[in-house]
């Protein structure tokens, strides 16, 4: 674990920066459609943003397990299908601890441990903005968003995006054409050397 931190501690603070710029589109948009008293354009919204989150979070991720590819199949690198798991998760450390706290404030009736679940979730809405339109949305009565379980429960998509687009990378397979690398052919690239 002490090697993946070492390795990928940029690729980890990327990842929450994306989920940062993405939230606060997110929080945007779903504030606009609350505006408008339309919960279908609340929803419509929310889930854009959640698949344009989980958009970057794949073709970063699908570039982690392209760029491991040459070494994994060389046999110069240990393989761990695993690790795009492992890199989301602890990109998504910030939302675990705040999901722990909102618990603690949830299932623990006194008011400290209900300021610190408050404040917390506060805090989520605003860095999980993507996900506001969804989680305003009612289950049997009961809201989303008011449920400790759903803060936990929204970090799990982009460990499973993470995980498949790693191993997506791993093998070169590719389901778009924004994966394509552009190759000269080789006289192009003699002509481009002589040229420099």
């Amino acid at each position: 674990m002490k090697k993946l931190f070492r390795d990928h501690s940029y690729d980890m603070v990327k990842m929450f920066l994306n989920q940062v710029a993405t939230a606060i589109f997110g929080f945007s948009l779903a504030l606009a459609a609350g505006k408008a008293e339309n919960v279908m354009l609340r929803n419509v919204t929310s889930i854009c943003a959640i698949l344009f989150y989980m958009f970057l979070l794949y073709t970063m991720t699908w570039e982690l397990g392209f760029h491991d590819r040459a070494g994994v199949t060389s046999g110069r690198k240990k393989g761990n299908p695993y690790k795009g798991v492992l890199i989301s998760l602890c990109a998504n450390i910030p939302n675990l601890i705040l999901a722990f706290f909102i618990m603690l404030g949830t299932l623990i009736q006194t008011e400290f441990f209900g300021n610190i679940g408050a404040f917390c979730k506060s805090a989520a809405i605003f860095i999980e903005g993507m996900y506001t339109g969804v989680l305003a949305n009612r289950i049997g009565g009961v809201q989303l968003n008011s449920l400790w379980i759903s803060y936990f429960l929204i970090t799990v998509p982009a460990m499973l995006v993470c995980g498949l687009a790693y191993l997506f990378g791993l093998k070169d397979t590719k389901f778009t054409s924004i994966f394509n690398r552009q190759q000269y052919p080789e006289s192009d690239r003699d002509v481009k050397r002589k040229d420099d």
